[in-house]
């Protein structure tokens, strides 16, 4: 069998999946469904809007199915008969077995981390904020237990010092796209070999959970490199905050400045102009890029010539 010839099933919902999507369109691969999530609620106007891989899809004219439960039985029939061969996974929700188990070639998913390392939600948040200065990305076969099937193809993506989850998130949707046709062009020349995961002691595998707000939560009483890990992890989004004034201040970009502080952890130190440092027991963490709540983000200049520190 040829690429061209796999009836292929597409499911996923952010940007970060329709670089995937694309990139199999571009090989020329059969897409003959797109599964994406249903419009929701967004803007000011809270009007309903469709998802990346949504529009990717309507612009393209693929067929495309947003089923609200995926146990639903219209939804298997209408997906029993796209007649697929293979169904791809890229940043969706859980599957059930009926869903990942259908077709003949079953479903490959592509995960964002060198698993068995950071199964789970968040990974590219986790390794970041875990200070990783290496990462990766993989494709493995769906089974039972999440991010725990046999392992396809991986490519290890390295972590700068200062890089956030958004930069490594960019890097991240083209080398997973490339890898998943990679994958798939092996499988169809018969040549992948699925291995499976190590079966290692579970303390010492770290874990990628759901981002909680409370993650978000910074203290300053923790190391500075700890901080800046924090801060870089949760970068763009939901980003991490601490309190200025009685508002909340959210911190996207910063850098470890180093020093023995002599003020409380948390204390803000500037000229009032040029910087931003908050204190930690070890260092400062200096404020390269900040949003004070009610206001919009910006470099730090911007925001200390328009306030007044009490």
């Amino acid at each position: 069998m040829e690429l061209k010839d796999l009836r292929i099933v597409f499911m996923g919902t952010p940007d970060f999946a329709v670089a995937s999507l694309d990139a199999l369109v571009q090989a020329g691969c059969h897409i003959v469904g797109v599964i994406t999530a249903p419009d929701k609620p967004a803007g000011r106007g809270m009007q309903l809007q469709g998802s990346a891989v949504k529009k990717y899809a309507a612009e393209r004219g693929l067929h495309l199915l947003q089923p609200e439960k995926l146990k639903n039985e219209a939804f298997l029939e209408e997906l029993r008969s796209l007649r697929a061969d293979l169904q791809v996974v890229v940043a969706f929700r859980m599957l059930p077995e009926a869903v990942w188990n259908m077709p003949p070639h079953g479903t490959i998913n592509v995960h964002g981390s060198l698993l068995p390392q950071y199964r789970g939600a968040a990974p590219i948040n986790w390794a970041v904020i875990n200070g990783e200065t290496e990462t990766g990305v993989t494709t493995f076969r769906l089974q039972h237990a999440i991010d725990t099937g046999d392992i396809l193809l991986q490519e290890r993506i390295p972590i700068g010092a200062d890089e956030t989850a958004g930069d490594v998130h960019d890097r991240m949707k083209e080398t997973g796209a490339q890898l998943l046709v990679r994958t798939l062009q092996q499988l169809t020349a018969g040549t992948l070999h699925p291995v499976p995961q190590a079966h290692l002691d579970p303390t010492s595998l770290k874990h990628a959970p759901k981002l909680v707000t409370e993650t978000g939560r910074i203290d300053w009483t923790k190391p500075v490199r700890d901080v800046h890990n924090l801060v870089r992890g949760l970068s763009p989004f939901p980003g991490a905050f601490s309190t200025l004034s009685g508002k909340m201040l959210k911190i996207y970009r910063c850098r470890v400045v180093a020093g023995t502080p002599n003020e409380a952890p948390g204390t803000p130190v500037t000229d009032g102009k040029t910087y931003l440092h908050f204190t930690c027991p070890d260092g400062y963490l200096e404020v390269v890029a900040l949003q004070l709540e009610g206001k919009k983000r910006m470099p730090v200049g911007d925001f200390l010539r328009g306030y007044r520190f009490e």
